[in-house]
């Protein structure tokens, strides 16, 4: 079974339910034009509209048939996970996520499994989205690299960390820059590097500042090969040295490096060459397949990224195989 972890799906009953009745917890449906539509937040933030392939089952099954994937597990869109909205009105939205997720891999048990997701504003109601949608037959979650422009690691999310830990639920971490502003807001830049660099700020600030020292059996995915964090560590590791990161309240018991083996990696890399650098770094049993379906900049054909950057047959059923297996055990 070829297994991509890392594939975002919006069920099309979202909207119709925010059309119905998303004034309860915050949120707006948009028309831009016929038939293409976005969230607005009541905090002010507006994403960008919906792709019409992150709506569609069937598109998706053909896709997914196309490039040789047997199962994804899905996840909505961390743009709209709407941690501005007040805690309780973002936990019921997080609520109307999940469930209607819930029902689209219930749909098709055979070539779908699920990720929940929670109001990380709200680390109590988080811990308790997580519990539920755990008895629901999720079988981890997603959340945002930040909350309120805030990083992971400065965010007081213990009473969620823990139970992600004590749930055994595997925590995907993914990036989430919405609006593309200032120097980010031309060519594409926001998703190549904006996305990215989100990533190693949140890792970077989950280490620094103690949380994996404090939840040691926490199991954490990352997208994008890690974003930049792999090709900094070796800064990461200097400034860990120094008095300077001590005084910013670095307080890692390790060097940033020895952390790396804590975490699994999506092969979401577009370059042979940083495929095998990633292989080198943290070996092929960290790494997992993923394909960041439907959007433009996901790599559509992950089974042929590993082939072209020479990966062998067992290394490529371990990525794409036996690595889920081990994190989500509850595959079949």
């Amino acid at each position: 079974m070829t297994i991509d972890v890392h594939a975002h799906f919006v069920p099309p009953e979202i909207l119709e339910d925010i059309r119905a009745r998303g004034s309860e917890y915050g949120v707006d449906l948009l028309e831009i034009e016929p038939g293409c539509h976005c969230c607005k937040f009541e905090y002010g933030l507006q994403i960008r509209p919906f792709f019409e392939s992150i709506l569609s089952v069937d598109r998706r099954l053909e896709t997914m048939d196309e490039n040789g994937i047997d199962r994804e597990l899905l996840s909505v869109w961390a743009d709209i996970f709407g941690y501005g909205l007040p805690a309780a009105k973002g936990a019921e939205w997080h609520r109307v996520l999940n469930d209607s997720l819930a029902r689209v891999a219930e749909s098709r048990p055979d070539r779908f499994s699920w990720m929940c997701s929670g109001p990380l504003q709200d680390a109590s109601l988080a811990a308790s989205e997580l519990e539920r949608c755990k008895g629901a037959g999720a079988i981890g979650t997603m959340v945002a690299a930040s909350v309120a422009g805030e990083n992971l690691g400065d965010c007081d999310l213990g009473e969620f960390w823990a139970a992600c830990q004590s749930l055994n639920m595997p925590v995907f971490i993914h990036p989430a820059q919405p609006v593309s502003e200032g120097r980010a807001r031309n060519f594409g830049i926001n998703q190549v590097i904006g996305y990215t660099t989100d990533s190693a700020y949140a890792i970077g600030s989950l280490i620094l500042s103690g949380v994996l020292d404090r939840f040691p059996d926490l199991q954490i995915i990352l997208s994008h090969g890690g974003g930049t964090l792999p090709f900094l560590i070796g800064r990461f590791d200097a400034m860990h040295e120094t008095d300077a990161a001590k005084a910013g309240g670095d307080i890692a018991k390790l060097s940033p490096s020895a952390y790396l083996p804590r975490f699994r990696y999506d092969t979401i890399l577009h370059d042979a060459g940083a495929l095998q650098y990633l292989k080198g770094l943290v070996g092929v049993g960290r790494i997992v397949l993923g394909s960041d379906e439907p959007f433009p900049i996901g790599d559509s054909n992950p089974l042929g990224s590993l082939r072209a950057a020479r990966f062998s047959a067992d290394e490529i059923d371990r990525i794409a195989e036996r690595n889920p297996r081990e994190i989500y055990p509850s595959l079949d």
